[in-house]
């Protein structure tokens, strides 16, 4: 097939991509995706343009209370950003391609570098809610692949590599900052299942065993799409909740957003500093 005859696919991350550029011409360097609870990290921005996702016909919009739904286009630290204030996930319904459709567009308005954060469940004993973990790697078996059917060309190639996902000069950055400011950073594998119901005893007692140290449902697929077009990759779970089974206790949205109160200034200034780092290199 000619080169010149683009997927569908690639065609609608085209017509997203000119509709933000028709409100903004701000082309970002890094990316970042905020998590469950971790919204109020935006306001450590300043703000140059605001998008919201349903301002861009055909982008999938959220529909989970703590994700707002907007792109934001400034600077922290003086680096150029570009955040998502609210990410979309499988369980809402849409279309793999669309859940990491948001992360494609960062990638093609100019960010080289994403960093991924989510509220997690922690299955590691050692782990306790407000820990946050850096993850070193996933696994993925429970949500469809983003790169499942036709190869968008354009953006990488059909085989890609995964054998380090989670760049190791970011890691390192990650675990540098951390140090210097006296936060206990984790270090993890995490998992993304499909959502939205929690998951039970027997599966977290499962993921124990291949060695899992944290759960959610999102990142995952984002991480992969990310790396398929090139994009460098890091992130960071805030540990909200002991999964189930650990504690003799049911699950809730509410105790994510509590825990995430918790934690937000540790947080916020682990975030900060890479940024302020990752300036550098």
């Amino acid at each position: 097939m000619s080169n010149t005859i683009k997927s569908e696919g690639y065609k609608k991350l085209l017509d997203c991509k000119e509709q933000i550029r028709e409100k903004t011409a701000f082309i970002p360097k890094a990316a970042i995706v905020l998590g469950s609870g971790l919204g109020g990290y935006a306001e450590q921005m300043k703000v140059e343009a605001e998008v919201a996702y349903s301002e861009i016909e055909g982008f999938p919009v959220s529909t989970v209370a703590g994700h707002d739904g907007r792109f934001l286009f400034g600077y922290i630290e003086g680096f150029p950003v570009v955040m998502m204030k609210g990410r979309v996930h499988y369980y809402e319904g849409y279309d793999i391609s669309d859940v990491v459709l948001p992360i494609r567009l960062m990638g093609m308005l100019g960010a080289k570098i994403l960093i991924l954060t989510n509220a997690a469940g922690g299955v590691n004993l050692d782990f306790q809610p407000g820990d946050l973990m850096m993850i070193e790697d996933h696994i993925s078996i429970a949500v469809p692949n983003p790169l499942r059917g036709k190869n968008m060309e354009e953006l990488g190639v059909r085989f890609p590599d995964m054998s380090q996902v989670y760049d190791r000069s970011l890691c390192h950055i990650i675990e540098k900052i951390a140090s210097e400011q006296q936060i206990d950073l984790k270090k993890g594998v995490y998992i993304q299942c499909s959502g939205p119901s929690y998951e039970t005893p027997a599966e977290i007692r499962m993921f124990r065993k291949l060695g899992i140290d944290a759960v959610g449902m999102s990142t995952v697929c984002e991480a992969i799409a990310a790396n398929h077009m090139g994009m460098r990759v890091c992130g960071i779970s805030c540990i909200t909740n002991m999964a189930a089974g650990i504690l003799d206790q049911p699950l809730n949205h509410k105790e994510v957003q509590e825990a995430a109160d918790r934690v937000k200034d540790q947080f916020e200034q682990l975030v900060t500093g890479v940024i302020g780092k990752i300036k550098e290199i």
